[in-house]
């Protein structure tokens, strides 16, 4: 998970827990309300998270039926430089992007998602899809910032940007034959070893793997060419680890599903290293994390495999979400609706009307049933994935006339400036 999320995550926790946020990475401050951008979802600082926060609330706003208000969707679509790109927040959008400029691949990614989602600014989606494919690196995959070296967690969110606006993914090759699947598949732990079919963030600097949840989570939805809201597979299946070396993308992506199943069957929730100055040296239960688990294994089909976390998420972690803010409350709302559960009575807190209440009041909503996403257009893996559900579909209808549309752990150990 990247820093902004991470960043999120520690001062949340150092709430729960009474300790102070480490200065190292240090936590958005709170900002009065009146300080922050109108249209802006959350009040705390969005140096590091706006886009990101934006387009999450978006995304689980999407799933739940609600339609976010212009206000809101001008505010994420002038985020955006004319290039295409985002970056994780402009302050002051009437200056262009230029050289110095910081162009950020995940608030592009997701920024992508949004849109195509809510069905709204699909030329400004477009736009952003073009600058992602013109940063692919030689290997195939995407870095955090343009240039930088493909990491699991931005080859998968770009992966899901692309498919959402309908590039064929496996075409993208670059000179050597790479594809972002073969990126993402250099990063996998061969099953038989230990740790098999997880997924490292990257390689450390001898070139080894190390096993990460988050990664692994990411991956497993960028190898089935699916992005953030991808709801439940049709095609369910037991977890299994397959060997080889010439895997498919759906292959590899089964594999991590198995490793976060065997994972979880231990204990139904993810942990993080504990926080630097905390009393307890434990580790500590990891929200976010946990919640983006529960979305790959329902989107590859195991959501069984998800129930006791999620039943875990239900008991645990609403206080978590509302202390996050609007980016925490979003991931629990797609856990919550990857599986089946009741977004609006989730450990009796309804996470939509938080959400909807912590930017902007919504355009229209509606009142549908817990159903989770349907499948998305193929992107030439091998999942069966072919548009909107019937139950979206049903929920435009609803709104007529009105315009409709992974990360709380460690994703970047780092913000780059």
């Amino acid at each position: 998970m990247t820093v902004r999320r991470s960043a999120a995550a520690l001062a949340t926790t150092a709430v729960l827990l009474g300790v102070a946020a480490p200065v190292a990475v240090a936590a958005p401050s709170p900002s009065p309300s009146a300080d922050l951008p109108a249209g802006l979802y959350g009040t705390t600082d969005p140096t590091y998270d706006g886009v990101w926060r934006q387009s999450l609330a978006f995304l689980a706003q999407k799933i739940e039926y609600v339609t976010p208000s212009t206000q809101a969707v001008d505010w994420l679509a002038g985020q955006q430089c004319d290039s295409g790109a985002f970056t994780s927040y402009r302050a002051d959008t009437s200056k262009p992007c230029d050289a110095s400029t910081v162009m950020d691949t995940n608030a592009t990614a997701i920024a992508v998602q949004a849109l195509v989602e809510i069905n709204q600014r699909r030329d400004d989606a477009n736009n952003g899809a073009d600058w992602l494919k013109s940063v692919q690196n030689e290997d195939g995959g995407w870095g955090y910032n343009p240039g930088s070296p493909s990491d699991a967690n931005s080859t998968s969110i770009v992966i899901g940007a692309l498919a959402r606006t309908g590039v064929p993914v496996n075409e993208l090759t670059t000179k050597d034959g790479s594809t972002p699947y073969t990126a993402l598949q250099s990063l996998e732990i061969a099953c038989g070893e230990k740790d098999g079919g997880a997924f490292a963030y990257q390689p450390d600097k001898k070139g080894k793997l190390a096993a990460n949840m988050d990664a692994t989570a990411a991956s497993v939805l960028g190898l089935m060419g699916k992005g953030i809201a991808s709801g439940t597979s049709n095609a369910v299946k037991a977890p299994a680890c397959t060997k080889g070396d010439d895997l498919s993308p759906e292959q590899s992506a089964q594999n991590g599903a198995f490793f976060l199943a065997d994972t979880l069957k231990k204990q139904p929730y993810l942990e993080q290293a504990p926080m630097p100055g905390a009393e307890d040296s434990k580790p500590q239960p990891d929200y976010g994390n946990t919640s983006d688990a529960v979305v790959a294994l329902a989107a590859s089909g195991h959501a069984d495999k998800a129930k006791a976390s999620v039943a875990w998420l239900q008991k645990n972690a609403t206080g978590w979400a509302k202390q996050g803010g609007p980016a925490a409350t979003a991931q629990l709302i797609l856990a919550a609706h990857a599986t089946g559960a009741d977004a609006r009575s989730f450990g009796g807190v309804d996470l939509v009307k938080q959400l909807n209440t912590m930017g902007p009041s919504p355009a229209a909503t509606a009142l549908p049933s817990p159903t989770p996403t349907g499948p998305q257009p193929s992107s030439g893996t091998d999942s069966d994935d072919s548009g909107l559900s019937l139950g979206w579909l049903i929920g435009i209808g609803l709104l007529a006339g009105t315009g409709i549309g992974f990360l709380l752990s460690m994703r970047r150990k780092k913000q780059q400036p």
